[in-house]
């Protein structure tokens, strides 16, 4: 990163209403993209992604270890919060024993990759996504800026990212990453607060420690209440760190070159998160003669309102079929495993795949890893029901785009036309609900029960064939002006939704 302004100039730029970023040059790959929203307009989504439908999330890292749960290495530090309570039983008191020695209980002395990629394979996912670095600080690859903190150094010393993406790659699934970096300023801030009452209050917590600042950060020139009234997904931060976050990102791209790059929250830091979303796709078109073949994943609308990026909706589903692609990201439980904890339900799943992918959308689903890396038993039941279920309609799911309307059925979520969040208010969808994709002058009617009769009011067109997948045998169908009527066989051919093949006028 260079200057490209002496002192005076940049005050004089700052005065004249220009920010610190926009006087300095961000060293981002030569290619198509600059670091503007201007530029980032004539990014396309790649058809790999509209084609992969599911992927699947290890959302893991240290904060797994405790096996309590979300934000754990925040809560931990909130005096009577749950995970406090946790730690001061499990470990001690804050003051005494703080993340950093929780990063030191993260062996993953369970994990294989390899056979867990098996495993997300069969399942149906066509993409992986690693966690990178959460709000923790905590870089899950050899960091060249993070240097103490990292995967390959500490806690299972080994570049957690790098093996993840060996096996995805090596069995054909593209490969993503997850940063939530940009919101660790202001989300470890209690860390550097005390106890209020008590035979530790007013004992600082060990975030405090100047010798573990990269770890816990250094509030020189903040504020002096900061810790205390930091919000956690603020994103108030100085320059300083602003440039520690370009780096470490760029480092993680540079290295490891995803097909995904996935970002907790808005494209962050102005002109910083843009040249991060420009270098990406210039280090892809460097890669595939000149094609942009990568995905920045937003969760702010506006960024991905023209080109850019494919909108994420964390736990989130839209009231229709979108033009664009999207991306609902969720998980079976907590973000981070959490012990004890009661999981979807595979039919949930399934319930949810097929919902979001009628509407043009993708699903990207975490299965928490404990902090060994071994799935545990009742996830691996649920993982191979999927891959029970995917067996016999993928067909319907991967490849496909949506039909001329999403559904059928007196249910239909009605929900604002991009609202993450609204996954609780869910219904599980009955033989009455109807779900569509097509695919190759076919039309996949997705029943999501298993009725005697289904009737299909939305083939007002010939229908020349109706097939079921998983079954052999020809159905009985017809059709009138009340729609098509499929009479179903007597043996389902899978748990969950069961899925009409339907050749039809219409592609």
């Amino acid at each position: 990163m260079t200057i490209l302004f002496n002192r005076r100039q940049a005050l004089a730029a700052l005065a004249g209403g220009l920010t610190y970023a926009q006087t300095r040059d961000l060293d981002i790959a030569k290619g198509p993209f600059q670091g503007t929203r201007e530029s980032l307009k004539a990014y396309r989504t790649p058809e790999w992604f509209r084609d992969a439908k599911f992927g699947i999330w290890a959302h893991w890292g240290p904060q797994s270890a405790p096996e309590a749960g979300d934000w754990y290495a925040r809560n931990m530090y909130m005096e009577g919060s749950a995970q406090y309570k946790f730690h001061v039983e499990h470990y001690g008191h804050p003051s005494k024993v703080g993340f950093k020695d929780v990063i030191t209980t993260f062996k993953a002395e369970k994990w294989d990759p390899e056979h867990l990629m098996d495993l997300y394979a069969k399942a149906g996912a066509k993409y992986f996504v690693s966690m990178g670095v959460h709000h923790d600080n905590f870089d899950m690859w050899n960091s060249r800026y993070q240097t103490r903190w990292n995967a390959a150094k500490a806690g299972p010393k080994k570049d957690i990212v790098g093996m993840w993406k060996q096996a995805a790659r090596k069995r054909g699934l593209r490969f993503g990453v997850s940063e939530h970096l940009s919101n660790s300023f202001d989300w470890l801030a209690p860390s550097h607060l005390s106890d209020k009452a008590g035979q530790f209050a007013g004992v600082p917590y060990d975030g405090t420690d100047p010798q573990d600042s990269d770890l816990y950060h250094s509030y020189e020139g903040m504020p002096a209440d900061f810790a205390q009234t930091a919000k956690a997904m603020g994103r108030v931060a100085p320059d300083r760190w602003k440039e520690q976050y370009f780096n470490r990102i760029r480092d993680l791209l540079d290295q490891h070159q995803p097909d995904l790059l996935y970002t907790d929250g808005a494209i962050p830091f102005d002109e910083y998160g843009l040249s991060l979303v420009a270098h990406e796709f210039n280090l892809s078109a460097k890669s595939h003669g000149g094609k942009v073949e990568s995905v920045c994943n937003s969760k702010a609308a506006r960024d991905c309102a023209e080109g850019t990026c494919v909108l994420d909706l964390e736990r989130g589903l839209v009231n229709k079929i979108w033009p664009d692609p999207w991306q609902t990201d969720t998980c079976i439980g907590n973000w981070h495993y959490k012990k004890g904890i009661t999981y979807k339900r595979p039919k949930t799943i399934v319930d949810m795949l097929v919902d979001i992918v009628s509407r043009n959308g993708n699903l990207l689903l975490n299965f928490p890893l404990p902090g060994s890396g071994e799935l545990d038993a009742e996830e691996s039941q649920i993982l191979s029901s999927i891959t029970s279920w995917m067996h016999v309609n993928s067909e319907g799911i991967h490849g496909t785009r949506p039909w001329k309307v999403y559904g059928e059925g007196p249910s239909l979520l009605n929900t604002e036309a991009g609202a993450a969040f609204n996954e609780k208010n869910r219904k599980e969808l009955s033989a009455e609900e109807v779900r569509f994709t097509s695919k190759d002058k076919n039309v996949y009617a997705f029943v999501m029960g298993f009725p005697g009769e289904s009737v299909l009011k939305s083939f007002d067109r010939k229908v020349h064939n109706v097939e079921l997948l998983g079954h052999k045998g020809k159905l009985k169908w017809s059709q009138d002006e009340a729609g098509l009527k499929v009479a179903m066989p007597t043996e389902k051919p899978c748990e969950y939704a069961v899925t009409l093949k339907i050749h039809a006028d219409y592609l």
